[in-house]
């Protein structure tokens, strides 16, 4: 390990952890973004509450169409 090295440690070091640190936010953020099982649970669980009347038929209609858009759009995106 060079002078250099041990001179630029205290700034490049928090540098290159907060780095890491936001790659492995990003990824968690694509595997729940592109999760299939979670938007069928969301689906599940939406389903469940316009059941018990906790939410109106037209909040249901779109929370539903989102829902689906996004199930679409994972299901192209892992075919591609």
């Amino acid at each position: 390990m060079g002078i250099l090295s041990v001179l630029a440690f205290p700034v490049l070091g928090p540098v290159k952890g907060l780095a890491w640190l936001a790659e492995k936010i990003a990824e968690e953020a694509d595997r729940e973004m592109f999760d299939e099982t979670r938007v069928r649970s969301a689906l599940l669980e939406l389903q469940t509450r316009y059941d018990l009347g906790e939410t109106t038929e037209d909040a249901y209609a779109e929370q539903e169409a989102a829902l689906l858009r996004r199930l679409n759009a994972i299901r192209e995106a892992n075919r591609e």
